[in-house]
């Protein structure tokens, strides 16, 4: 796609970063911040007509608010409606799949600061995308192209 690549991890807090390096969870208000900074980071490539995809664990649907809407979407919960600072138009896509796999797939990285074992606490906080939200859920049990060519296709579909 020739897209511009972020990856929320790379702007964590450091005392975000330690938190999760002792295998402590990160909680609502660990987490706002950092959202906001990549709302901002968003909506900059957007006022610069430029797309972007950003990897990041948006686990429940008030983070995802946060990034489309900014700051402004904690206390309401929903996104900005078009004409009140427009809110972004984002495709979540939601990468579902057993712990188990995932849990692999952690065990694999390598000089990242959150364990594995705080992939459980991810889990719980999880609130799955649903309607209203803009998302698409694809299985985590795919090849990776076959991963990637599904992404491709809906976001080539609008």
């Amino acid at each position: 796609l020739g897209w511009k690549f972020y990856d929320a991890d790379d702007y964590h807090s450091p005392e975000n970063k330690k938190k999760m390096a002792e295998g402590i969870p990160l909680n609502d208000e660990d987490r706002i911040p950092w959202l906001c900074a990549l709302h901002d980071i968003l909506r900059r490539e957007d006022s610069c007509r430029q797309d972007a995809i950003l990897a990041c664990s948006a686990l429940k649907k008030m983070y995802r608010c946060v990034l489309v809407s900014g700051a402004s979407a904690i206390e309401s919960n929903q996104p900005e409606q078009p004409g009140e600072n427009a809110a972004l138009k984002i495709l979540f896509v939601h990468l579902d799949g057993p712990m188990d796999i995932i849990a692999g797939r952690l065990k694999k990285r390598r000089g990242h600061f959150m364990p594995p074992e705080l992939l459980k606490s991810q889990f719980d906080a999880l609130e799955p995308p649903s309607a209203p939200e803009n998302f698409i859920t694809v299985s985590l049990e795919k090849s990776l192209p076959e991963i990637v060519l599904e992404i491709q296709r809906a976001i080539l579909q609008g």
